[in-house]
């Protein structure tokens, strides 16, 4: 893998697109001071996720774009964009579930800042976050500072760092930094786990009383199961038996309804029935009004009765006053009834006549009458014989006809008798049809009365009714009521009691209350041991106790990781020491090399020193572990001493040692570390500024044998350093205010010059 080309945009004094292509293993960037050399080494730096504004030389976000000039327009952003080779697939990913493929011949990383100092990271195009960069370029062993970048005033920077900084640098360059990764990942999981089983104890030492508690009860539950069992049994023969008695006892109570209203609908018939009879009865008033008619008229027959009877004695009277006439009468002389006797007479058969109403009865009377009063008006007195014959005769016809209307009369009055008995008759039939009609009416009385005190009976009989309708509504209601809080006892199985066959009929309540009472005093038994929530109880517990067992599981298994991340931090630590040492090595070796070659002579290698720690608190290991032993380590931290011995001279102290020997000897680490573990690329941004022109070709010849290794990109204005380069960059400042790139190969430029 190689860098192939990096892009600028707007990026510090690159105002327009500029594009620096290494194709080559020597690339030299060359260019006066301020013309912006620095900042491809900067934009490298920016590209790779360098975060530290100051070794970007700027204080924020905005410093990175360009500002614009006369000629050309202020940026409102800056992108930087840098293109590996990938043909032989070395990229890749810790996290394989980021979603960027990298089976590409070449990755490209960018990057993007923006006025307000947001970032913007993409590889390949895709946007990611710079944790996910800086995993893509840990894979090849490179970063955004480090060994393979080297700033200008820097090149010291590995002899002023401390001993541990110094250790840190090392192993970037040894490309141990994935175990430093690894190590701090693994102390991030082991400080959570142990976070998650302090969260867990807690969590269980919670649990626990509650579980105790909980056990206790379902101690108390078991002593019951056998009252519940007891109590499930009495529950189903209990309820079965109620269950027919309800619907027994409902059949009965419907078909005794039934018959009630019926029998009370056929009597309430029956009663109107007899009602409308009697007021037929009492509504027929037609016999008393005939009763009045006939007894007036028989009133009136009487009268006429008695005054023929009168008028008869009247005649039966003037018959015998006829009679002692006609025997009185002389042979010479007779006397003759006066006119004025006959005349009175007369008149009081007139009055009679007027009197009477029955004209048809009294017509032979009138026409007595009539030649009577003619009679009278030709009476004359006579005294001689003949007159006295004469009158004689005329009162025997008198005599005669008076006898014959006194026949008339007594037939008349036989008449009458005969009606009187007749109407009497009747009148009698009236009144014993009167007196049948009461018997009748009081008969409808006794009937009516008998009926209704029927209806009363069966009105009370529905009564009653009523109330035992209401007690089975009682005793069903309770059943239900029953059935429901037995299925909470005892469960759905007491349901069962619907299968089981009973004769209702011969069901009593006496023994059904016996039941229910027994039932009652085993659930107040069950109520005092607690056992009738039992169901939720033991469920609770059951859910309590195998969260306590989840837990214990899974503080066996966090103990379990606990030791195994504490194994791997050892195993991780060891392979990093191992390596450390081993690398150590190696770069002793390439560094006593280059130090000879460079000074001519003398030695220098590194040593790893132990310094004590300064004192902290007890972490979270030793908190969840107190008893394990403290890691001897724990007390002390590793170091890097750099120790040099100059040929011909006695000098050992760094800090004793002249620039130019700082500097070279600063250069021989660096380049020893880069041989023991080449970086794909390194970067020199003028660390040749302080060399002489002997040295300077020293150095030249180091560069040619790194660049067998890694891809060298040198900034610098030495032209020995230019001279072992194959491609040239200037960086100048153009007309417009912005940085400008050319570029030429040596091998050219030798023909052009020739």
């Amino acid at each position: 893998m190689t860098l192939k080309a990096l892009e600028l945009s707007s990026f510090k004094s690159f105002g327009k697109k500029s594009v620096v292509h290494y194709t080559t293993p020597v690339t030299a960037i060359v260019g006066p001071n301020g013309s912006g050399k620095s900042n491809i080494v900067e934009a490298i730096r920016f590209v790779l996720g360098e975060q530290s504004m100051k070794s970007l030389r700027g204080k924020g976000g905005v410093d990175l774009i360009y500002k614009g000039s006369k000629s050309l327009s202020a940026a409102n952003r800056a992108s930087v964009s840098i293109t590996f080779d990938n043909k032989n697939k070395i990229f890749s990913f810790t996290n394989s579930g980021l979603g960027v493929s990298l089976d590409y011949d070449e990755i490209t990383v960018s990057r993007e800042v923006f006025a307000d100092g947001a970032n913007k990271y993409s590889i390949n195009g895709t946007e990611v976050r710079l944790k996910d960069v800086n995993d893509l370029l840990a894979s090849v062993n490179i970063g955004s500072s480090g060994h393979h970048i080297i700033s200008q005033g820097e090149a010291d920077r590995v002899l002023n760092a401390s001993s541990k900084d110094r250790r840190g640098m090392i192993e970037d360059a040894l490309g141990l930094k994935v175990y430093q990764f690894r190590i701090k990942e693994t102390d991030r999981k082991l400080e959570k786990t142990v976070l998650n089983m302090k969260e867990v104890q807690a969590q269980r030492r919670e649990v626990i009383p509650h579980l105790t508690f909980l056990k206790k009860q379902v101690e108390k539950l078991e002593k019951a199961r056998e009252m519940r069992e007891e109590l499930g049994v009495l529950y189903r023969d209990y309820l079965s038996r109620e269950s027919a008695y309800t619907k027994a006892e409902s059949h009965r109570l419907i078909h005794k309804r039934r018959t009630l209203d019926e029998a009370i609908v056929n009597i309430e018939g029956r009663i109107s029935a007899v009602e409308s009879n009697k007021n037929q009865i009492q509504n027929d008033e037609s016999y008393k009004e005939d009763l009045r008619d006939r007894e007036s008229f028989l009133v009136e027959l009487r009268r006429k009765k008695d005054e023929l009877s009168r008028k008869l004695g009247r005649i039966e009277g003037s018959i015998d006053s006829i009679m002692r006439s006609i025997n009185k009468v002389p042979e010479v002389r007779v006397d003759i009834i006066s006119k004025e006797a006959w005349q009175g007479f007369a008149n009081d058969l007139e009055s009679f006549l007027s009197e009477s109403d029955n004209t048809e009865d009294l017509g032979v009377l009138k026409d007595i009458f009539a030649r009577i009063r003619n009679r009278l008006a030709s009476v004359r007195v006579t005294s001689n014989k003949e007159e006295a014959n004469s009158v004689k005769e005329e009162l025997k016809r008198e005599y005669i006809e008076l006898e014959s209307v006194r026949e008339s009369i007594n037939l008349d009055i036989e008449n009458m008798s005969k009606e009187e008995g007749e109407i009497i008759a009747a009148i009698n039939s009236i009144r014993d049809a009167e007196k049948q009609s009461q018997n009748a009416n009081r008969d409808s009385e006794r009937v009516l009365y008998e009926l209704l005190a029927e209806k009363n009976t069966l009105v009370s009989n529905m009564h009653g009714l009523v109330f035992e309708e209401e007690k089975l509504t009682n005793i069903k209601n309770a059943f239900e009521s029953e059935v429901s809080e037995a299925s909470v006892i005892i469960g759905r199985e007491v349901l069962e009691y619907v299968r089981m066959d009973v004769d209702g009929a011969s069901v009593s309540r006496s023994s059904q209350d016996e039941a229910r009472r027994k039932i009652e005093r085993i659930k107040i038994k069950l109520e005092d041991s607690g056992a009738l929530g039992g169901g939720d109880l033991i469920k609770e517990y059951e859910d309590t106790r195998e969260r306590d067992q989840f837990l214990e599981k899974e503080l066996v298994d966090l103990q379990k990781s606990i030791e195994s991340l504490r194994t791997l931090i050892v195993d991780l630590k060891d392979t990093l020491d191992t390596e450390f040492k081993r690398g150590v090595e190696k770069i002793n070796k390439q560094f006593q090399e280059f130090f000879s070659l460079m000074f001519g002579g003398g030695s220098a290698f590194l040593s790893v020193t132990m310094e004590h720690k300064k004192s902290r608190k007890k972490d979270e290991l030793e908190e969840v572990d107190p008893e394990a032993e403290e890691d001897t380590e724990l007390g002390f931290e590793r170091g890097i001493e750099i120790n040099v011995t100059l040929p011909q001279k006695k000098v050992k102290d760094l800090h004793m040692l002249s620039g130019g020997e700082r500097s070279l000897t600063s250069i021989a680490l660096l380049f020893a570390i880069s041989q023991v573990n080449p970086p794909p690329f390194l970067v020199l941004d003028e660390t040749d500024a302080a060399l002489d022109e002997a040295n300077s070709r020293k150095y030249g010849n180091m560069i040619e044998n790194l660049s067998k290794c890694s891809q060298l990109i040198v900034v610098t204005h030495n032209r020995e350093t230019m001279s072992r380069a194959q491609v040239l960059y200037g960086v100048t400042m153009d007309a417009l205010g912005a940085s400008k790139l050319l570029s030429i190969k040596l091998d050219d430029a030798e023909v052009y010059a020739k």
